[in-house]
């Protein structure tokens, strides 16, 4: 029995390989455009999400090159990766989509990256939804940017999510009120295979990140300033 339930676990390990293998090379690039926003933005300290903001939350998405024109086409939405930690360790990444909002780009801007920092498991939970509506039904503000988190209004630091963005090499908090989140049934079928619940690689600990997403993963380990 033991055997059987071991050739088991590794079947669904390779299955779950043999899926992260096959994703599309937009698919690959996204992941690896995601990791370098992170690694950017945290090499320079005065302009970071503050320490103690980032050592708080929850879950962390990054949604790179959400270009101009996605929100003019009708239709069109940006996709990021989003991962959430538990007991200080953060989970394997789901990807997941972000609709248009009443929110603009900054002037002149062509693309922005955003990321996103869910503060507690409430937002979290309605991340995990269908689809939820940012200012709606959940609560999000622009997030404050800099070492030092006390400089927030309380309005900041009682929001279920903090979003920030970045364009033309500037990195500031952005209000994403109307925009709407969900999770990216397709791609994660992609990269897990179409038995992997997205809600339970975030949520759980049993699904370990595929290595198409190592540098995601590397890109979240961010040294104490």
């Amino acid at each position: 029995m033991n055997s059987l339930i071991s050739a088991l676990v590794l079947s669904a390990s390779a299955l779950t390989a043999s899926a992260a293998a096959d994703i599309s090379t937009t698919e690959a690039r996204r992941i690896q455009d995601a990791a370098v926003v992170l690694k950017e933005i945290h090499s320079a300290p005065d302009r970071d999400i503050p320490q103690e903001l980032w050592e708080r939350a929850e879950c962390v998405l990054v949604v790179p090159s959400l270009k101009k024109a996605a929100f003019v086409i009708g239709g069109e939405y940006g996709v990021g990766l989003m991962s959430c930690r538990h007991a200080g360790v953060w989970s394997a990444p789901i990807f997941m989509q972000i609709g248009k909002g009443s929110w603009g780009l900054q002037i002149g801007a062509q693309s922005i990256d955003l990321v996103l920092l869910v503060m507690n498991e409430k937002g979290m939970g309605k991340l995990l939804q269908s689809k939820v509506t940012l200012g709606a039904e959940a609560s999000v503000a622009a997030g404050p940017v800099g070492r030092d988190a006390r400089a927030a209004t309380d309005a900041r630091m009682q929001a279920e999510i903090l979003s920030y963005s970045r364009a033309q090499g500037l990195f500031a908090g952005i209000n994403l009120s109307g925009g709407v989140i969900k999770v990216d049934v397709d791609d994660n079928a992609d990269l897990y295979g179409a038995g992997v619940a997205p809600r339970d690689v975030v949520l759980g600990t049993s699904v370990q990140p595929p290595t198409v997403t190592q540098p995601f993963m590397d890109a979240l380990t961010r040294e104490k300033q």
